[in-house]
C-alpha cells in the first residue's frame, strides 16, 4: 500500500457520531408490540378527560392501562429502552392534562394488591389511598386514616409525601419499592426518600417509578379508627365540594399559612376564568363547574396566583401538575408519577 506524504503524523481526531435519529413514534406498531410481548391491550388517540378528577385534557397518542405490578415493570422498562415517551397516571388526581394532550404512550396504573403482615399494610402502587385506609381500619390498624382525604394512589402520595388531617405519608412509611432509572430495583427506607413538605427525592428522579409501599402502622380498636374515618368523612362533606371535577388542592400551603384563607382574604371565591370556578365552598379548590376547558383552568390558577402575589407578596406554589402540550405555556412544573412514581406525572395522588 502506498503511504500518504503525511503518513508519520498522528491522525487527526474523529468527529463525534451523530447520535442516531429517535424513531418516529408509531402508535399502531408500538400497541401491537405491546399487546404481544406483555399482554396489555392499548388505544389510539384515547381523550385522557375521562381519566382525571378535573375531567379535561385532549388524547393520548396511545393508551393502556395495567393491573398489577408484573405489568407496570414491564411496560416502563419497554418504553424505556425503546425511547418511547412515557407518562404514568394514577387516579388522575393534582394533574390537569393540556388541551392538545400527551404525546407518547400514556399509561393508567391499576396494580392495587395490597394485604396484611402483622402491623404492616403493604400495597401496590395503584391502589386508591382512601381504599388503604379502609383497609387498615378493617384489619384493626391506625395511622393511615388520612389516606381517606387523599384522592390519588399510593404511588403517587409517596411521590409528594401525600398529607391530611394531621398526618402524612413520611409519618407511616416504612418501605417504598421503586423501579430505577437503570432497570433495577430498590427498596428505599423513608429517610433515603427524603420527604419534605409535599415533596421526595423522586421528584428529582424522574425515571424512578413506584412499584409498592410498606407502612408500619399501630393496633387499635377498629371502632375507635372507623369513628376517627367518620370525622374525616364529615369535614370533607361540609369543607371541599366533593361530588364538583377539580384536581383537589391547587396550591401548596406558604410557611405558617394556609393558601385557602390568602385566597379567600382577597375575595376570590367564586372568581371564574371559562369554565372555571374558584370554589365558594374551599378557596384553593378550582372546580371545573360548567365544562370548562384545561386553558381555563390553567390560565384561573394563573390569575389566583399573580393576584395573590400582588397583594401579599406571597408566591403560592402549584400543589397540581401540568402535563402534556402547554405551547406558549412553556415549563409544565413538576413531573412525576402520582400514579406509579415519576416518569411524568399523574396523581395527588
Amino acid at each position: 500500500m502506498t503511504e500518504s506524504p503525511d503518513a508519520a503524523a498522528p491522525p487527526a481526531p474523529a468527529a463525534p457520531a451523530a447520535p442516531a435519529p429517535a424513531a418516529p413514534f408509531d402508535p399502531l406498531a408500538i400497541g401491537t408490540a405491546i399487546q404481544r410481548r406483555i399482554g396489555v391491550k392499548t388505544s389510539r388517540d384515547e381523550p385522557l378527560g375521562r381519566f382525571t378528577t378535573m375531567r379535561v385534557g385532549g388524547p393520548a397518542d396511545l393508551f393502556a392501562t395495567v393491573h398489577n405490578i408484573h405489568e407496570l415493570r414491564a411496560i416502563v422498562r419497554f418504553a424505556r429502552t425503546r425511547g418511547i415517551p412515557l407518562t404514568l397516571l394514577g387516579r388522575g388526581s393534582d394533574v390537569v392534562i393540556s388541551d392538545a394532550g400527551i404525546r407518547g404512550l400514556v399509561v393508567q396504573n391499576r396494580a392495587e394488591g395490597s394485604r396484611v403482615e402483622g402491623d404492616r399494610y403493604i400495597a401496590e402502587s395503584g391502589l386508591p389511598m382512601a381504599r388503604a385506609a379502609t383497609e387498615a381500619q378493617a384489619a384493626g390498624l391506625t395511622g393511615l386514616e388520612f389516606g381517606l382525604a387523599i384522592p390519588g394512589t399510593v404511588g403517587g402520595a409517596v411521590w409528594a409525601n401525600a398529607g391530611a388531617h394531621d398526618g402524612d405519608i413520611a409519618g407511616v412509611l416504612e418501605t417504598a419499592d421503586v423501579l430505577l432509572g437503570d432497570g433495577t430495583e430498590a427498596r428505599l427506607t423513608a429517610a433515603e426518600l427524603d420527604f419534605r413538605y409535599r415533596d421526595s427525592r423522586l421528584k428529582d428522579h424522574p425515571d424512578e417509578v413506584v412499584l409498592g409501599a410498606t407502612f408500619r402502622l399501630v393496633p387499635a380498636d377498629k371502632d375507635v379508627i372507623a369513628a376517627r374515618l367518620d370525622d374525616i368523612k364529615r369535614w370533607r362533606r361540609e369543607h371541599q365540594p366533593l361530588g364538583i371535577p377539580s384536581a383537589g388542592s391547587t396550591f401548596r400551603n406558604p410557611p405558617g399559612d394556609s393558601a385557602g384563607r390568602v385566597i379567600d382574604a382577597l375575595g376570590l371565591k367564586g372568581r371564574t376564568r371559562g369554565g372555571a370556578t374558584v370554589s365558594e365552598k374551599h378557596a384553593n379548590f378550582i372546580v371545573n363547574d360548567r365544562k370548562g376547558t384545561a386553558a381555563d383552568v390553567r390560565s384561573l390558577i394563573d390569575e389566583v396566583a399573580a393576584t395573590v402575589e400582588r397583594e401579599t407578596g406571597i408566591v403560592l406554589a402549584p400543589e397540581v401538575v401540568f402535563l402534556g402540550d402547554w405551547g406558549d405555556w412553556g415549563d409544565t412544573g413538576d413531573t412525576g408519577d402520582a400514579g406509579a412514581g415519576p416518569a411524568t406525572s399523574g396523581d395527588a395522588p
